[in-house]
């Protein structure tokens, strides 16, 4: 890294998820979803510390059974309706630090290498603000207005489409003195100053955000703990292609 920088990772935790309830504890093949987060910040390596930021004391027993450190952020920011804005915003205040990495436990499959990736992006293009996004590679409009390609020419091939990029929220972070001076001017503040976007890979664009979610992560993660490595198989039918 460029800079000796003071990074901890964040990682929030509230008991009452609004799509799933107890979503944090959720268990992705034997395991609660939080724990995949824990685990992947260790082993990123970049950080001073890693503080799991729940609304509930149970989660002091997750973060001790993972050994991190734990902090139960005040009542009045622990509703469902709270903002992120003010979540990160008490922590910075009580966790003194230069950046703050926002952890996020929805993306169970983003590997301690991509957060590695990630915290060396940030700081070698000097960025205040990072939110990662993944590419969507396919006609995208937007108010029913086409975003990437012209209505008024050949349909074009997918593959020549210019990417369009949505949030994926599996890691965020900001430059805390930036992020501070920001929410202090104006009550908010995660996208202030130097703006950086990175694109994750596919398997860290699964966010768990409902049962269904639950299930397609608990899939995924159940192949990938097989020994068995995946092969792609064809149909016979191939066969008389070679005739």
């Amino acid at each position: 890294m460029k800079e000796d920088l003071n990074i901890i990772a964040m990682i929030p935790a509230r008991i009452g998820s609004t799509r799933l309830k107890m979503k944090n504890l959720a268990l992705i093949n034997g395991k609660p979803l939080i724990s995949y987060a824990i685990e992947a910040a260790k082993i990123s390596g970049v950080f001073s510390k890693i503080v799991v930021n729940a609304d509930n004391k149970i989660f002091a027993d997750i973060a001790r059974r993972y050994g991190v450190d734990f902090y139960l952020r005040p009542s009045e920011i622990g509703t469902s309706t709270t903002k992120s804005d003010n979540v990160v915003y008490d922590f910075m205040l009580k966790h003194s630090s230069d950046v703050i990495a926002w952890v996020n436990p929805i993306s169970p499959l983003q590997s301690g290498d991509e957060i590695n990736e990630i915290i060396n992006y940030f700081v070698r293009n000097e960025l205040d603000t990072l939110i990662t996004v993944k590419d969507e590679q396919v006609h995208c409009v937007y108010d029913r207005k086409p975003l990437n390609f012209k209505m008024e020419e050949v349909f074009a091939q997918t593959q020549d489409l210019k990417p369009v990029q949505s949030f994926v929220y599996s890691l965020m972070m900001w430059r805390n003195k930036t992020f501070i001076h920001a929410f202090e001017k104006q009550g908010y503040a995660l996208f202030c100053g130097k703006m950086g976007y990175y694109t994750v890979s596919k398997e860290s664009s699964i966010i768990v955000k409902t049962k269904e979610d639950v299930m397609l992560a608990d899939y995924v993660m159940r192949a990938k703990a097989s020994e068995e490595e995946f092969e792609v198989k064809y149909d016979s039918i191939i066969e008389r292609l070679k005739d």
